[in-house]
């Protein structure tokens, strides 16, 4: 039996706690498999917990991820909570629990299924062997750096500075080189470096630490070229990293290679192993309560929390092939199906796939 570890489950708003359900049926029946342990313990968050405790972030629920191996995180916010002050909406809470636990990386994976090829815009030979991983930068750069407004010759101007320094360059920067170790090999780092001089200590930073890595081929890429490349050929693509503004559009852009952000799994990753899992998708508070909303991205996220925090390799292999099994034999949530009319719900779906979960 393995070590018992600690997973703080944060099921959030809307159709969030319905889709936390299916991924920890998921993880319950890995447990069987696998000889895996977990324990469990629920918090509140997001707008949820502005009702309920007047705060998107208790400290309670703090505590409960601080004392956690890793976060399952549903979804937070909805027009509910939308006029709220700043302080009392569901997004600051997801600031605040990064700062909180350190959280500094984006991981967001891009895995074409062959089954889907066609709910993507772009045409299935395009796709073929997209598996793609864009590793952002999460608390730096523009985002973070000093914002104002002043006088100037021409009228009002409005000032937002980006920022970065060597370490927090290489602790990204090391952190995708170790996740491209352990898939393809290969790292592309994007950067602008022709303009920015950000990008140009950036790149200078990559230069130095790639010696370290030497079974991994880095290629840099300008953002530009990398939005037109991730468009024409996707699978060159292994791990992609880059800073935060950067980070953000193009894993927005590689998401919809996919053809759906229902498919999408995402990680929040600080020192070590300690990791928040979360599907890329809102809270979906028109759909929340039927019964419809597509619990596969954390079902994914739980399979992405088995290898980048656990190491469970083999649990979540299982996990990704009973998933593919399930899509294969043609079962479909209505956010994928063509026939809408033969959409399952999430919670057949999470049945299908934990009763397609088997040992290699």
């Amino acid at each position: 039996m393995a070590d018992v570890k600690k997973i703080a489950v944060i099921a959030g708003d809307g159709i969030g706690p319905e889709v936390v359900a299916e991924a920890i049926k998921v993880m319950k029946k890995t447990e069987e498999l696998f000889g895996l342990s977990f324990e469990f313990e629920h918090g509140l968050f997001g707008g949820i917990a502005i009702d309920e405790e007047g705060t998107p972030l208790p400290q309670a629920t703090l505590d409960i991820c601080q004392r956690a191996d890793a976060v399952l995180l549903g979804a937070v916010g909805g027009p509910k909570w939308d006029n709220n002050s700043k302080e009392l909406r569901p997004e600051t809470g997801l600031l605040g629990i990064r700062k909180a636990l350190g959280l500094f990386s984006n991981i967001r994976p891009a895995n074409v299924f062959d089954c889907l090829k066609e709910a993507s815009t772009l045409k299935p030979e395009v796709l073929e062997g997209t598996d793609l991983i864009v590793v952002r930068e999460l608390t730096g750069g523009i985002y973070f750096g000093e914002k104002f407004r002043r006088e100037g010759a021409n009228g009002e101007e409005a000032v937002d500075t980006c920022v970065y320094n060597v370490a927090e360059v290489e602790r990204i920067v090391r952190q995708a080189f170790e996740i491209a170790q352990k898939r393809s090999k290969r790292l592309a780092s994007v950067d602008k470096a022709n303009v920015l001089e950000t990008s140009r200590l950036w790149r200078e930073v990559v230069n130095r630490i790639a010696p370290e890595y030497p079974d991994v081929e880095l290629e840099h890429v300008l953002v530009d070229n990398c939005a037109m490349q991730l468009l024409r050929r996707p699978s060159s693509f292994d791990v992609i990293v880059t800073e935060n503004m950067f980070g953000d559009i193009l894993s927005d852009e590689a998401a919809m290679l996919t053809g759906s952000i229902g498919m999408l799994s995402s990680a929040s990753l600080g020192e070590g192993s300690f990791g928040l899992y979360e599907p890329v998708h809102g809270s979906a508070p028109d759909i929340a309560g039927q019964g419809i909303s597509n619990p596969i991205a954390t079902i994914l996220s739980v399979a992405l929390m088995y290898r980048l925090t656990f190491g469970y390799d083999e649990a979540a292999q299982a996990i990704e092939d009973a998933v593919k099994e399930v899509l294969d034999a043609g079962h479909r949530t209505g956010d994928i199906a063509v026939d809408k009319s033969k959409a399952i719900g999430t919670v057949a779906m999470g049945d299908l796939i934990v009763s397609a979960l088997k040992k290699a």
